[in-house]
């Protein structure tokens, strides 16, 4: 019997790969669960929106860090500092063309 499931992550990266409001709609969910406290989750959205959209290569750059260490940063166990998680969310933006505004609001 064929499969006829498609691995979720083809699926992720297909629809970022053609869909700009999906891949800033998984920036701010990536952004809003730095802030909510899940880095572990936040980190490996961010780095399926970096492969599919501008690359490592690019990425490493425009940060002046090696794409290995980006990688690393950006793995579950990653532990990116504030400039560089800061740097990697600008460049995104800026690669988006859309400004981020954070609200707080009641739980």
């Amino acid at each position: 019997m064929p499969n006829i499931t498609i691995d979720y992550k083809k699926t992720v990266t297909n629809r970022l790969k053609k869909d700009s409001d999906f891949s800033v709609a998984l920036l701010d969910e990536a952004i809003s669960l730095f802030l909510n406290g899940e880095p572990e989750t936040a980190r490996i959205i961010l780095k399926d929106i970096i492969n599919a959209t501008i690359g490592f290569e690019k990425l490493s750059l425009e940060t002046e860090k090696p794409s290995k260490s980006l990688h690393r940063m950006l793995s579950a166990n990653g532990n990116p500092t504030m400039d560089n998680l800061a740097k990697i969310i600008n460049i995104l933006r800026q690669s988006f063309n859309i400004n981020i505004e954070v609200h707080a609001v009641p739980c």
